[in-house]
Protein backbone atom coordinates (compact mmCIF):
# COMPACT_ATOMS: atom_id res chain seq x y z
CA UNK A 1 0.00 0.00 0.00
CA UNK A 2 1.10 3.54 -0.72
CA UNK A 3 2.19 6.02 1.92
CA UNK A 4 -0.54 7.16 4.30
CA UNK A 5 -2.17 10.55 4.69
CA UNK A 6 -0.55 12.59 7.44
CA UNK A 7 3.01 11.54 6.60
CA UNK A 8 5.64 13.76 5.01
CA UNK A 9 5.97 13.28 1.25
CA UNK A 10 9.35 11.68 0.48
CA UNK A 11 11.61 14.09 -1.37
CA UNK A 12 13.02 13.28 -4.79
CA UNK A 13 14.55 14.86 -7.88
CA UNK A 14 13.62 13.75 -11.40
CA UNK A 15 14.04 15.31 -14.84
CA UNK A 16 10.99 16.84 -16.45
CA UNK A 17 9.95 16.38 -20.06
CA UNK A 18 12.39 19.14 -21.07
CA UNK A 19 15.29 17.47 -19.23
CA UNK A 20 15.38 19.96 -16.35
CA UNK A 21 15.66 18.61 -12.80
CA UNK A 22 12.64 19.10 -10.53
CA UNK A 23 12.93 18.55 -6.78
CA UNK A 24 9.70 17.98 -4.88
CA UNK A 25 10.79 19.90 -1.75
CA UNK A 26 11.55 22.97 -3.90
CA UNK A 27 7.84 23.09 -4.83
CA UNK A 28 6.77 23.63 -1.22
CA UNK A 29 4.56 26.60 -0.57
CA UNK A 30 2.09 25.28 -3.15
CA UNK A 31 -0.17 22.22 -2.89
CA UNK A 32 0.97 19.36 -5.14
CA UNK A 33 -1.30 16.97 -7.04
CA UNK A 34 1.22 14.14 -7.56
CA UNK A 35 0.10 11.48 -10.04
CA UNK A 36 1.95 8.23 -10.66
CA UNK A 37 0.80 6.55 -13.86
CA UNK A 38 1.70 3.43 -15.86
CA UNK A 39 2.55 4.85 -19.28
CA UNK A 40 2.17 7.84 -21.56
CA UNK A 41 -0.32 7.27 -24.38
CA UNK A 42 -2.07 4.37 -22.64
CA UNK A 43 -5.87 4.64 -22.66
CA UNK A 44 -6.49 5.32 -18.97
CA UNK A 45 -3.54 7.69 -18.59
CA UNK A 46 -4.53 9.67 -21.67
CA UNK A 47 -8.08 9.99 -20.36
CA UNK A 48 -6.89 11.04 -16.86
CA UNK A 49 -4.51 13.75 -18.05
CA UNK A 50 -6.86 14.95 -20.81
CA UNK A 51 -9.45 15.63 -18.10
CA UNK A 52 -6.86 17.58 -16.09
CA UNK A 53 -5.65 19.52 -19.15
CA UNK A 54 -9.14 20.47 -20.34
CA UNK A 55 -10.52 21.51 -16.94
CA UNK A 56 -7.71 23.18 -15.04
CA UNK A 57 -10.09 25.04 -12.71
CA UNK A 58 -10.02 22.52 -9.85
CA UNK A 59 -6.21 22.52 -9.95
CA UNK A 60 -5.73 26.31 -9.98
CA UNK A 61 -3.30 27.35 -7.28
CA UNK A 62 -1.73 23.88 -7.17
CA UNK A 63 1.07 22.16 -9.07
CA UNK A 64 -0.02 19.10 -11.06
CA UNK A 65 2.81 16.60 -11.45
CA UNK A 66 2.75 13.32 -13.40
CA UNK A 67 5.41 10.64 -12.86
CA UNK A 68 5.97 7.56 -15.02
CA UNK A 69 8.83 5.29 -16.03
CA UNK A 70 8.65 6.71 -19.56
CA UNK A 71 11.66 8.61 -20.90
CA UNK A 72 11.56 12.40 -21.19
CA UNK A 73 11.04 12.36 -24.98
CA UNK A 74 7.91 10.21 -24.63
CA UNK A 75 6.62 12.45 -21.86
CA UNK A 76 7.31 15.57 -23.94
CA UNK A 77 5.31 14.11 -26.85
CA UNK A 78 2.51 13.09 -24.47
CA UNK A 79 2.36 16.59 -22.97
CA UNK A 80 2.27 18.18 -26.43
CA UNK A 81 -0.43 15.86 -27.74
CA UNK A 82 -2.65 16.48 -24.72
CA UNK A 83 -2.03 20.22 -24.63
CA UNK A 84 -1.20 19.72 -20.95
CA UNK A 85 0.97 22.82 -20.59
CA UNK A 86 0.12 23.17 -16.89
CA UNK A 87 1.21 19.62 -16.02
CA UNK A 88 4.81 18.88 -15.05
CA UNK A 89 5.68 15.41 -16.35
CA UNK A 90 8.65 13.71 -14.67
CA UNK A 91 10.63 10.76 -16.00
CA UNK A 92 11.23 8.03 -13.40
CA UNK A 93 13.26 6.34 -16.13
CA UNK A 94 16.69 5.62 -14.67
CA UNK A 95 17.06 3.96 -12.35
CA UNK A 96 13.69 2.65 -13.52
CA UNK A 97 10.90 3.27 -11.04
CA UNK A 98 13.12 4.49 -8.20
CA UNK A 99 10.66 7.19 -7.10
CA UNK A 100 7.64 4.95 -7.66
CA UNK A 101 9.31 2.45 -5.31
CA UNK A 102 9.94 5.23 -2.78
CA UNK A 103 6.18 5.94 -2.81
CA UNK A 104 5.40 2.18 -2.76
CA UNK A 105 3.47 2.26 -6.04
CA UNK A 106 5.88 0.41 -8.35
CA UNK A 107 4.52 -2.85 -9.75
CA UNK A 108 7.48 -5.23 -10.10
CA UNK A 109 5.49 -7.84 -11.98
CA UNK A 110 4.76 -5.44 -14.88
CA UNK A 111 7.67 -2.99 -14.61
CA UNK A 112 5.85 0.32 -14.11
CA UNK A 113 3.98 2.37 -11.51
CA UNK A 114 0.38 1.68 -10.71
CA UNK A 115 -2.17 4.49 -10.77
CA UNK A 116 -1.80 6.53 -7.62
CA UNK A 117 -2.43 10.15 -6.71
CA UNK A 118 -1.04 11.90 -3.66
CA UNK A 119 -2.46 15.23 -2.56
CA UNK A 120 0.38 17.04 -0.80
CA UNK A 121 -0.19 20.28 1.12
CA UNK A 122 2.02 23.37 0.90
CA UNK A 123 4.11 22.15 3.86
CA UNK A 124 4.91 18.82 2.18
CA UNK A 125 2.48 16.60 4.12
CA UNK A 126 0.43 13.97 2.28
CA UNK A 127 -3.25 14.83 2.82
CA UNK A 128 -4.91 12.19 0.65
CA UNK A 129 -3.91 9.09 -1.30
CA UNK A 130 -5.77 7.04 -3.85
CA UNK A 131 -4.15 3.98 -5.40
CA UNK A 132 -5.84 1.58 -7.81
CA UNK A 133 -4.92 -1.21 -10.20
CA UNK A 134 -3.68 -0.02 -13.63
CA UNK A 135 -7.04 -0.67 -15.32
CA UNK A 136 -9.10 1.04 -12.61
CA UNK A 137 -10.03 4.71 -12.19
CA UNK A 138 -9.00 6.95 -9.32
CA UNK A 139 -11.62 8.84 -7.30
CA UNK A 140 -11.08 12.24 -8.95
CA UNK A 141 -13.92 13.97 -7.06
CA UNK A 142 -12.53 13.00 -3.66
CA UNK A 143 -8.97 13.92 -4.65
CA UNK A 144 -10.05 17.33 -5.97
CA UNK A 145 -11.95 17.97 -2.73
CA UNK A 146 -8.80 17.13 -0.76
CA UNK A 147 -6.75 19.41 -3.00
CA UNK A 148 -9.27 22.24 -2.49
CA UNK A 149 -8.96 21.81 1.28
CA UNK A 150 -5.18 22.27 0.96
CA UNK A 151 -5.66 25.62 -0.78
CA UNK A 152 -7.80 27.18 1.97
Amino acid sequence: MALDAGTPAPDFTLNDSDGSPVTLSELRGTPIYLNFFPAAFSGGCTKWFTAIATDSGPYAGARVVGVSVDNKASLAAFKRELGADDVTFLADFHPKGEVARLYDVYLDQVGFAGRATFVIDAEGIIRDVDQVAPAETLDADRLIASLSACKI
